[in-house]
């Protein structure tokens, strides 16, 4: 990590949601943003460029989702093309975090602030994406 203040922009990659969330290096924190769309894991790239240019993070984190092993599935897969597609359409660097556990860790928290479980209509992925923020900080 750069021993200057740093934004940082996380997504929690969902074929349905995106989560995201920005901290800053020197402060150690990170506050949760929004939940992007998405189709098919596609976001709207016109809402993600937004964020993009709101926040103008020196690095991009996103979440990849795997095994309890540790190994390689779909949504790995399709988490990468989504953080590779930043770089190549914004030029952002990209760095990837393991989030395993996460969602649970989201979800339990939403149930503390009263959310009754509904993630379809409610989704959680920016909960999420703040967690993965906060990982991805203290390991770096």
């Amino acid at each position: 990590m750069p021993d200057n203040p740093t934004t940082v922009l996380a997504f929690d990659f969902g074929t349905r949601s995106i989560g995201a969330a920005v901290g800053q290096t020197l402060t150690q924190t990170a506050t949760e943003l929004s939940n992007l769309r998405a189709k098919e894991g596609i976001p709207d790239w016109a809402e993600l460029e937004k964020l993009l240019t709101e926040w103008r993070p020196d690095i991009v984190v996103v979440g990849l989702p795997v095994n309890m092993d540790g190994s390689e599935m779909e949504m790995t897969r399709r988490a990468r093309k989504f953080g590779n597609r930043i770089n190549g359409r914004f030029g952002y660097k990209i760095a990837f975090m393991d989030e395993r556990l996460t969602t649970r860790e989201a979800k339990a928290e939403a149930a503390t602030q009263g959310h009754r479980g509904n993630y379809r209509n409610n989704p959680i992925d920016a909960i999420a994406a703040r967690l993965i923020l906060e990982s991805w900080m203290t390991q770096n």
